[in-house]
């Protein structure tokens, strides 16, 4: 992508939405049910548009939840459901929304006194902890775009697992709620939002998990160092959270920008000139970078702070496939108590660098399609110690082998960053540093082509045996993959190997293009020959189709 020539400069006046037409749309707007991207569609995250699109209005949220309610009746859902939200403007209103309709279902619902935003990591810790405790079981919904722009808004459901729910789930749901919708909301029940909020019950998500976090991260050592971290909510849910971390265990800390606010105006504008609380892009980073002599560990989190950032003063804003690489290496050589069979989980368009790291510490790796959502039941039974995703998410064990929680989780991921370094006395650039020099180094990137609906249904449904290439960018071609080897699930797409390099292709859910992501271990001239011969392969495999 060619960056936008205010990529990374503080957004102006003119780049801020105006978030009362924006909240104002949630609640005119009636969705065009004639057009598809204007339905109930869950995707990795569950479902995301804008209000101003007719994408997400209350409409969306009231078929939802009832289609919610009524999946928990048929699944023998019985306990409590524990939700929250971010600092996006649509996540208010949606929440309200969600909880009319919720307690007019008989639920019972546990929320944040003070109607506080709650992360997403600690939705997911309140379910485990509530689940292992009780015989009902509990769920979960998330009121959050995650780290998508400021128009955006976000709803997505988490089962009893604690994680993200599988497909089978969003399915039904998604299904149920378009009925809902094109018969106009008969069947939806609600009740007015003071009622409904009088019923719910208040649940301290903050002090559940703030208290615990010493089972998952060595906070005392982190203490003992008296490492300085500059922690960087970027406007989300977080904030609260960070500010409790350091006035309970680490007094060095420091919250770096407190402010909310639904516009996000204090944020430097993204590759692409939009406002995106992307924690793992240097160019919405730009002011934690440029801040980044301040502190040992500097780090940041999305707006529902399922993602991480780790800035260290020797090398900015560290890309997320290495700090994964990082992480991988450091715990498995620093929790004792893991099991030695626990393994590790990474997506299929993650880092080949990770198999290197995890051959090296002598563990198995699970490689599954694209979500968090295949790492859930392996890091609730133990199996997976550490589940990571390119897209800078990540989630493990407690020092006891626990789960901690089944969703991503990007603070518990910050923090590891300032343990290691208090434990080793490295930074995690200068630990992926010797990891590079042992295993490596690559070159990585994505990129997107021009692919039409009918392409985009061809590349998903794709065999290996409509890729009659047999070379990669001068190397013999290894592997054609359209399955996982982790968990033999679909990729929806395709991956093909060499013995230096790969690529994987993956339709967009979104736009008319499909992604190519793409790593190299010789180079960067190596790696543009890969994208180059990856989209003719591909493109000869849709017209072959």
């Amino acid at each position: 992508m060619v960056a936008h020539p205010r990529a990374g400069t503080p957004a102006t006046a003119e780049d801020l939405i105006d978030v009362d037409a924006v909240e104002r749309a949630y609640y005119d707007v009636d969705p065009d049910l004639d057009d598809p991207a204007q339905r109930v569609a869950f995707g990795t995250s569950g479902h995301r548009g804008s209000s101003l699109d007719g994408a997400f209005n209350e409409p969306h949220i009231l078929a939802t939840t009832q289609a919610i309610v009524e999946y928990r009746a048929q699944a023998g859902i019985a306990g409590p459901l524990f939700i929250g939200f971010d600092t996006h403007a649509l996540s208010i209103p949606a929440w309200r929304t969600a909880l009319e309709v919720l307690i007019a279902g008989g639920v019972d619902v546990r929320t944040a006194p003070g109607d506080a935003v709650t992360p997403t990591p600690a939705i997911s810790r309140a379910i485990l902890e509530f689940n292992a405790a009780h015989d009902a079981r509990a769920d979960g919904i998330v009121v959050t775009p995650s780290h998508n722009p400021p128009r955006d808004g976000g709803f997505k459901y988490n089962p009893p697992s604690g994680g993200p729910a599988d497909s089978a789930m969003t399915s039904t749901i998604a299904t149920r709620a378009n009925q809902i919708l094109f018969d106009g909301l008969r069947e939806v029940r609600r009740v007015p939002f003071a009622k409904a909020r009088a019923a719910a019950t208040d649940y301290s998500f903050i002090d559940h998990y703030v208290g615990a976090l010493g089972s998952v991260v060595n906070l005392a050592a982190v203490a003992d160092a008296g490492i300085r971290i500059g922690a960087d909510p970027l406007g989300g849910a977080s904030v609260d959270y960070w500010a409790a971390i350091g006035e309970r265990y680490l007094p060095s800390l420091t919250v770096v920008n407190p402010a909310t606010d639904p516009a996000f105006g204090f944020m430097t504008l993204d590759t692409d000139g939009k406002i995106r609380m992307d924690c793992s892009s240097p160019n919405a980073m730009a002011s934690l970078i440029a801040a980044r002599d301040h502190y040992d560990i500097a780090t940041g989190n999305d707006a529902d702070s399922d993602r991480h950032g780790i800035v260290t003063p020797d090398a900015g804003l560290m890309n997320p496939n290495h700090y994964l690489a990082v992480m991988i290496d450091y715990l498995f050589t620093h929790r004792d108590q893991w099991s030695a069979g626990a393994a590790v989980g990474k997506t299929i368009v993650s880092s080949s660098l990770i198999d290197r790291v995890v051959g090296g510490i002598g563990r198995r790796l699970i490689e599954v399609p694209v979500g968090f959502k295949w790492f859930v039941d392996g890091l609730l039974s133990g199996a997976i110690a550490f589940g990571g995703e390119e897209s800078a998410g990540a989630s493990f064990l407690q020092f006891g082998g626990q789960a901690w929680a089944t969703d991503k989780d990007g603070i518990i991921a910050a923090l590891l960053a300032s343990e290691i370094l208090a434990v080793t006395g490295q930074s995690p650039s200068e630990r992926f540093a010797e990891l590079a020099q042992r295993y490596g180094t690559s070159a990585y990137a994505r990129i997107d082509a021009p692919a039409d609906r009918e392409q985009k249904a061809v590349l998903a449904a794709l065999t290996p045996g409509q890729v009659a290439a047999r070379e990669l960018a001068g190397e013999e071609i290894t592997a054609v993959l359209t399955r996982a080897p982790g968990n033999d699930a679909p990729i929806g797409g395709l991956k093909v190997t060499t013995a230096s390099a790969w690529f994987a292709a993956r339709p967009s859910g979104t736009e008319d293009v499909y992604k190519i992501y793409a790593e190299s271990f010789l180079g960067e001239d190596h790696l543009h020959q890969v994208q180059q011969e990856a989209q003719a392969v591909v493109d000869a495999a849709l017209v072959g189709g």
